[in-house]
């Protein structure tokens, strides 16, 4: 069965939810139903984003202040959306991307907790500079507890990255925040639980995808 309007899902969720897992095999079921589709991520996602993306997610954790940080993976969202997002889509090929501007509000707005520089309407206002009124079709959050997304991270072959060094905190602000944009946006987003086996999520997720988008 084949979807002919290209839809653009989004896999947020804290590190170490098993975003990037759930994503390869949500692309081979539907790749099986002969959905033509794109796997992408951010920061990144286009030759110019991945070069921005080294700059935001290696280094100390006090590399970037809030406002420049933002400002980086705003421009990095922009040369994603023109280059990789847009086209594919026009394409008639379905986007998943690991990421998308539901972990700036997270990372940025509600991580930050008391201590941050912008507002949520701040970054609200950047995404429609960058994006207009574009958002996606369905946004899959993976949810589990800080501690455990941390410990999990740890366990990862790649190098540590910027955000794995703040405070706990930062994580279980993190968590809230992604929790809210949930509560906020319920035609959009659907929560599922991660603290499980990969396959029990997967399932789940492919019960969203029958439910929401028919597939």
């Amino acid at each position: 069965m084949t979807q002919l309007n290209p839809r653009f899902i989004t896999f947020e969720g804290p590190d170490g939810a098993g975003k990037t897992t759930q994503i390869r095999k949500i692309a081979l079921y539907l790749q099986e139903k002969g959905i033509p589709l794109r796997m992408t991520r951010e920061p990144g996602g286009s030759v110019g984003a991945e070069e921005i993306r080294s700059l935001l997610v290696l280094g100390d954790k006090g590399r970037w202040d809030a406002v420049t940080e933002t400002l980086l993976f705003m421009a990095a969202r922009r040369d994603h959306l023109t280059k990789t997002i847009w086209p594919s889509l026009r394409r008639g090929e379905w986007v998943l991307s690991d990421r998308f501007f539901d972990s700036t509000l997270a990372y940025q707005g509600f991580g930050r907790g008391e201590n941050k520089e912008l507002s949520l309407n701040d970054l609200n206002a950047l995404y429609r500079l960058v994006a207009g009124d574009f958002k996606p079709d369905l946004t899959i959050i993976l949810d589990l507890p800080a501690e455990e997304g941390l410990k999990r991270a740890k366990l990862r072959a790649d190098k540590a990255e910027r955000f794995e060094s703040m405070p706990l905190s930062f994580h279980e602000n993190l968590r809230q925040g992604f929790l809210k944009i949930a509560e906020s946006e319920p035609l959009r987003c659907v929560v599922v639980n991660s603290a499980r086996p990969e396959d029990e999520i997967f399932e789940d997720i492919k019960k969203v995808l029958k439910e929401r988008l028919n597939v």
